[in-house]
């Protein structure tokens, strides 16, 4: 249960980084965006999992991914750094 609720204010922490901006950029794109193969992303549901790659075969759900693309670079390194401490 611990896991569960430290990440959910992990996912929280991480979503409060976003400009307006990005949020609305975010939100849109996970009704529709497939990430393509080497993306970085970080999974919104497994965010100990740091950083990962896609892949051929994706191995999350598009819409519960915050694809690099869809920050700033100042965004995503904020973001890293959340994933870190």
């Amino acid at each position: 249960m611990k896991t569960t609720m430290k990440n959910a204010l992990t996912r929280e922490a991480v979503l409060a980084l976003l400009t307006d901006a990005e949020v609305a950029k975010v939100s849109t794109a996970e009704s529709f965006r497939r990430l393509v193969e080497g993306d970085e992303y970080v999974d919104l549901r497994d965010l100990a999992a740091g950083v990962q790659k896609e892949h051929v075969t994706p191995r999350t759900a598009a819409g519960h991914t915050l694809p690099r693309s869809a920050v700033s670079d100042a965004t995503w390194a904020k973001v890293v750094g959340t994933l870190v401490s």
